[in-house]
């Protein structure tokens, strides 16, 4: 057995994170090629280094296959239902900052709040005979955030990429999407929601509740945690 650490496979997110253990004396890399995701832990015994994409690590925290992983915020929250029961936050890392937020066409000048869309969604219906169609592939935050808004006359579509420019291409009439500047929704005459903040994600340090530990491992676990500074 061994402590199991899963970390981003690939991009920023990885660099970023073999930065952030490096600066705590524990160095990440890959075993082989970039090709191969098998890792390498140097500065501690008895750590399995497991490179994923940041999509998987928190269907592999839930299931007890890594004890400890990085990702985002904004996929543990919505992949798992129920998060705080299937994982625990260790440490905020600084890094991969960005605010997942509702947002609507610029020239939508009566539309500044949450309030507002709900009276234009209804507005749309019966104009239109369909729902308002919102882009995004966050479905789970989205619904619960605008069913805690009181917004109920809307239709999420399905969008896994090039989400701002959903509305451009007449697929959908709102987004909900991440932005770490606002630059891409700007670009796309799309303007963010004064209420429609939904989450504020960044790079995090989850560890596994359900993951099992020999005495050994917690030993280990303990270990890694003290020199990372997060327990």
């Amino acid at each position: 057995m061994s402590v199991k650490l899963g970390v981003p496979s690939k991009g920023r997110l990885m660099e970023k994170t073999f930065d952030w253990f490096g600066a705590r004396g524990i160095t990440l890399g890959r075993a082989g090629s970039e090709r191969e995701y098998a890792g390498q832990v140097d500065g501690i015994d008895g750590v399995e280094l497991i490179l994923l994409s940041a999509g998987e690590i928190p269907r592999e925290l839930a299931a007890g296959r890594i004890h400890l992983g990085v990702t985002g915020t904004d996929l543990v929250q919505e992949k798992l239902s129920g998060w705080n029961s299937c994982v625990e936050v260790m440490a905020e890392m600084g890094f991969g900052q960005a605010d997942l937020v509702l947002a609507v066409p610029s020239a939508w000048v009566d539309v500044g709040t949450l309030d507002d869309l709900d009276a234009a969604a209804a507005a749309f219906r019966q104009v239109h005979g369909f729902r308002l169609r919102i882009a995004t592939k966050y479905h789970r935050l989205v619904r619960e955030f605008l069913r805690d808004n009181g917004v109920a006359d809307y239709a999420l579509i399905d969008s896994q990429g090039a989400t701002e420019g959903t509305v451009k291409n007449e697929t959908a009439e709102a987004i909900a999407d991440i932005t770490s500047t606002g630059d891409t929704l700007r670009a796309n005459h799309l303007k963010m929601l004064d209420d429609g903040l939904i989450l504020r994600s960044q790079a995090t340090l989850f560890r596994a509740r359900r993951a099992e530990l020999s005495n050994a491992d917690r030993s280990v676990l303990a270990q890694l945690l003290r020199q990372l500074e997060v327990d």
